[in-house]
């Protein structure tokens, strides 16, 4: 996937709120959107560089740039938490992951009972119902999830558990997007209720799969499978 061209080189100064940071570039102040409702408190530090995309031409909107990348110790990290859904469908429209083959009908955004997901495959009465995650916290190599409490991912992973029980079959997928990535570890200080939920849909038949991106100036794609360790942070 590519990413928005040219990029800024900025200096972080704070974040204003959930979606908005203050950053120094060429000696003066702006404002920058952040697509990523997470703490990012490893990410947005002054010793780590950022690098933002200007806002669309005739925009209305307040910020004038977008944050995309975060350097960290030399390597590139994505912090658009909405970029992980485009990566997935992308791998599943090549048939690059695996596990979601062979399926006839691919659809984005589906509800089901109380819960819409990210994506639907199917193919006759056989339907996959699959939830993204986007990861950018990483301790000692290892990818961890989330980095504060997530209600709405509580409610996800109990609604696949009901597919499942329902003779369905529903999948979540943690997409780490950097590239320093060894495993995937459910990060349980951050939200206990998140993996207490994961790990009963896990015991109903609930898959779960973690991948790294590799990550450039210019774009940014799905690597490869990574594992899910047993530990937890």
């Amino acid at each position: 996937m590519k990413l928005p061209q040219p990029l800024v080189r900025a200096e972080f100064v704070t974040r204003l709120n959930r979606f908005a940071l203050a950053a120094i570039v060429e000696g003066e102040e702006v404002v920058a959107h952040v697509a990523n409702s997470g703490r990012l408190e490893e990410l947005l530090l002054p010793a780590n560089p950022l690098y933002l995309s200007h806002a669309p031409e005739g925009s209305l909107r307040k910020t004038g740039f977008d944050l995309v990348l975060v350097e960290v110790d030399g390597t590139l990290v994505s912090a658009d938490a909405r970029l992980p859904n485009r990566l997935v469908e992308e791998a599943i429209m090549s048939d690059g992951i695996e596990q979601f083959s062979g399926y006839m009908d691919r659809r984005r955004e589906v509800t089901h009972g109380k819960s819409r997901f990210d994506f639907m495959l199917s193919t006759g009465d056989e339907r996959l119902f699959v939830e993204v995650k986007s990861v950018t916290l990483v301790e000692d190599g290892v990818g961890l999830f989330p980095d504060s409490p997530t209600t709405r991912g509580r409610k996800h992973v109990q609604g696949l558990r009901e597919i499942v029980l329902e003779g369905g079959r529903g999948a979540v997928v943690f997409v780490v997007q950097r590239p320093d990535v060894k495993g995937f570890s459910p990060n349980n200080s951050a939200d206990p209720e998140f993996w207490e939920a994961m790990d009963e849909a896990m015991e109903a038949g609930v898959e779960a799969y973690a991948f790294r991106c590799s990550v450039n100036m210019s774009s940014i794609a799905i690597q490869a499978q990574i594992p899910i360790l047993k530990e937890r942070r």
